[in-house]
């Protein structure tokens, strides 16, 4: 990730905050973003300490002002942009099989348009740095169907389907990929994972027999962002201890 400049939302725990820790250790210098500010600035303190470069923003990916401002954050601070990964995101509530219409819009509206509109402050900024990539947080539930939330599992699929478009649009100057991550122990699954109803079901579904942590899906972000991924776009790769291949 040397001579990389990269925004990753929801960098304040879990899969984002992996993922801006790993990026930075491999030498890319991050703008760190959450709803949550005072997360995303910890995680820039973290980065720092170690010796990295970073910044960081409270930023609303549903907000299309507020998804200018960071771009505009980073501008400013490095000059340009190289590569955005979108890992803001939120989990449904329950089982529910008819989430009422304020459930449906606060996880579509997180998960799917806000990676959308993250994607479009950013991407005339990552095309004309000459070897920009965008990668997207998915998940499995966007590739197989499952007992969750219609919604959280419409918003990954959304999320599968918009990075295969993107891909095609901003080719060649910008790739576009998407991490399907299994079940990943992160503070947003927690109140699942702690369910016993959950968490045996869940568990059996993967036949490497745990589930996955958050520096797993930073690993492979890191492949898919850096130039080892050069002839890599419109990818949904699965991180998912085997789940969809059972």
């Amino acid at each position: 990730m040397k001579d990389k400049v990269v925004i990753v939302t929801g960098a304040g725990s879990g899969i984002g905050r992996a993922t801006a820790l790993r990026l930075a250790a491999e030498g890319g210098r991050l703008l760190c973003v959450d709803a949550n500010g005072d997360a995303a600035q910890e995680t820039a303190k973290m980065i720092a300490k170690a010796g990295g470069d970073a910044a960081s923003r409270l930023v609303d990916v549903t907000d299309e002002g507020s998804c200018g401002g960071m771009v505009e954050t980073a501008l400013g601070r490095f000059g340009r942009i190289t590569t955005l990964v979108n890992s803001a995101g939120v989990s449904a509530a329950g089982r529910d099989a008819t989430p009422a219409p304020p459930e449906w819009e606060r996880v579509l509206g997180v998960n799917l348009s806000g990676t959308y509109l993250a994607s479009r402050a950013a991407l005339p900024h990552l095309a004309a740095s000459g070897n920009g990539s965008v990668t997207n947080i998915a998940s499995i539930f966007g590739l197989v169907g499952g007992s969750l939330s219609p919604a959280y599992a419409a918003s990954k699929g959304g999320v599968v389907n918009l990075t295969r478009t993107m891909a095609l649009t901003w080719a060649p100057r910008v790739r576009v990929n998407c991490v399907c991550p299994g079940v990943i122990e992160t503070p947003m699954t927690a109140p699942f994972l702690t369910d016993p109803s959950w968490h045996k079901p869940l568990l059996e579904r993967h036949p490497l027999g745990h589930f996955g942590e958050p520096e797993d899906i930073a690993a492979a972000i890191l492949y898919l962002a850096s130039d080892e991924a050069k002839f890599v776009t419109g990818v949904a790769l699965p991180v998912d201890g085997g789940y969809t291949a059972a």
